[in-house]
């Protein structure tokens, strides 16, 4: 059986999810618990790989790279295509799907001209098909218990 994870575990981990660097004085004053109550709590999540990491979440807006694509991608060049999105700084996110295509991929770049020459180097790969981001309604949710 894995961990278990019980009501005060679910309280730290939503307090943790919006905002990971809270001091865990705060975290232990929002759940009624002794700080080193709360810290046991939180190696032996982190231990057991239920929090697997904490990560900062950039504007990439402010760092000129605020266009949003999704490209979906056929490919019998699965390794290749990989190793090409470890290598190129415009992926945030690549995802094996199921369906007519076998990835989708997440794409930030700062102009329409840019997210062409990415295109362009993907074409032998297989064939894609692209949706570029309107208007970025939810991203980042917090999606816990």
């Amino acid at each position: 059986m894995g961990y278990v994870i019980d009501e005060i575990d679910q309280q730290i981990m939503r307090l943790l999810q919006h905002h990971a660097r809270m001091p865990i004085v705060q975290i232990s004053k929002e759940v009624n618990m002794s700080q080193p109550s709360v810290k046991e709590r939180i190696l032996k999540l982190e231990e057991n790989g239920v929090i697997s990491g904490y990560s900062t979440i950039y504007d990439l807006a402010k760092l000129n790279r605020g266009t949003t694509t999704f490209i979906l991608l056929k490919t019998e060049h699965c390794e290749e295509f990989i190793r090409f999105c470890e290598q190129a700084v415009e992926v945030t996110d690549l995802y094996r799907i199921s369906g007519e295509y076998n990835y989708l991929i997440k794409v930030q770049t700062a102009t329409i001209e840019e997210l062409a020459e990415f295109q362009d180097s993907l074409v032998k790969l297989g064939p894609s098909k692209s949706h570029i981001s309107m208007k970025n309604i939810m991203e980042h949710r917090a999606s816990l218990l």
